[in-house]
């Protein structure tokens, strides 16, 4: 009998491809089947044995509207019959003018006024590192050379952006090819830094972490910062890699304290998630030092028209379907969902930021589970029963659907986590 399509697939996958966050002795195993995802549609996604799910994290939380969204498709289509890329070293195209004004003006245009376009998040903060390097170097502070970031930050996987990352899981075995960075776990940890005047800059995730497990920081501590900031003329770079786009309520996580930094670093759901684009934002202040240079800095595929028309038209989706309003509702909805699971004896705990919940899993006495069992990930493969799609930060399942989840496509969600650890445990 010949082999289906499917199994051809596994089988060429797992002779030739090696997947990131990923523990591919395990993926490789002659028992594990991996999924083989072909088709989406809203926030459903299909595999190739024809199965559906709910795309629960949003594919790695990039997709905002949903799958094959019609007017996102129509942008890239008649993009495409124009031209699909050009250089943007030296040269610039419509859609990326357009859609730096767009980022703006939804922003803070009183503040940012300048877009740096790059790749993924990873390089937006590569962006603002070495802008706020030179920055000073260019204004005449060359001593302000030190970075403070948060103890459990994440923001990216690029040697300049894992310098500031505090998971050790992750960056620790590169740590002696990173820059130094000082991290603190509060704004009274900042405080008690010396010599605040060779700080460049602070890097923080607005609201809540993702990568550390959705941990949210407290109200009122991003405001803080920003005073503090402005107090010793340090900058703010603001990681809104995961938060931008809608996914804490706001169309940004800085708005809900009104507290803008001078930088903001966008990715992820920037385009809808559909293809890679990203987006440095900065004030003309900092603009204006470099006006005697060339900032040596640049991807070949920044600023690309495909991207730019994806983003475009995603954030004329969030305008005319009124996405912000129609989000209040929800998040209230998962509110009640979630507390509703505060009983299980296996949950541990629930974070929840707007439509970003982490919903961590533990012991019957509510004590922290043995890291080596990988419960997190065994909660997530037990989903894919009962029709979900997700993944973990370590023994936190994470919740992040697209958007445009109806209310009972959210009460399924829920649903299947329920049913899911009830299978493992």
């Amino acid at each position: 009998m010949m082999p289906s399509r499917t199994g051809q697939l596994i089988s060429q996958d797992k002779r030739h491809l090696w997947h990131p966050f990923t523990p591919m002795r395990d993926w490789c195993a002659p028992d594990h089947e991996p999924l083989v995802l072909v088709s989406g549609q809203g926030v459903m996604l299909r595999d190739s044995e024809g199965r559906e799910y709910i795309d629960g994290n949003s594919s790695i939380w990039t997709n905002i509207h949903g799958h094959n969204h019609p007017a996102i498709n129509e942008a890239i289509r008649a993009q495409l019959d124009r031209v699909a890329h050009t250089s943007f070293l030296g040269f610039t195209n419509p859609p990326a003018i357009e859609l730096a004004g767009e980022l703006l003006k939804i922003a803070a245009p009183d503040v940012l006024t300048r877009v740096f376009y790059a790749d993924d998040g990873a390089t937006a903060i590569e962006v603002a590192i070495k802008l706020a390097i030179l920055y000073f170097q260019l204004v005449g502070r060359p001593e302000r050379t030190r970075f403070v970031a948060f103890e459990n930050a994440y923001h990216g996987d690029t040697l300049g952006a894992a310098s500031l990352g505090g998971i050790g899981l992750f960056h620790d075995r590169f740590s002696r090819h990173h820059f130094p960075v000082e991290h603190v776990a509060s704004v009274a940890g900042l405080e008690a830094l010396p010599r605040p005047g060779t700080i460049a800059a602070v890097v923080i995730e607005p609201l809540i972490q993702g990568a550390a497990g959705i941990r949210t920081w407290p109200s009122g501590l991003l405001a803080a910062l920003r005073r503090w900031c402005d107090s010793q003329g340090v900058l703010l770079i603001a990681d809104e890699v995961m938060t931008g786009f809608g996914r804490t309520g706001k169309m940004f996580a800085f708005q809900h304290e009104d507290a803008v930094p001078d930088f903001v670093a966008l990715a992820k759901g920037l385009t809808g998630g559909y293809v890679p684009l990203a987006a440095t934002l900065t004030t003309e202040r900092i603009f204006e030092a470099f006006l005697g240079e060339t900032f040596y800095y640049g991807h070949s595929y920044c600023g690309n028209q495909l991207g730019c028309v994806a983003a475009l038209a995603s954030l004329r989706i969030f305008e005319e379907d009124n996405v912000l309003g129609a989000l209040q509702p929800k998040i209230l909805h998962l509110t009640g969902l979630l507390e509703a699971m505060r009983g299980n004896p296996h949950i541990r705990d629930i974070r929840q930021c707007g439509f970003v919940a982490g919903i961590e899993v533990g012991g019957p006495g509510g004590e922290a589970l043995e890291p080596s069992q990988s419960t997190g990930a065994k909660v997530c493969l037990a989903a894919r029963r009962h029709g979900l799609l997700t993944r973990p930060v370590r023994d936190t399942v994470v919740l992040m659907p697209p958007l445009c989840i109806s209310v009972q496509q959210l009460e399924t969600a829920c649903r299947a986590i329920e049913l899911a650890i009830a299978d493992v445990f």
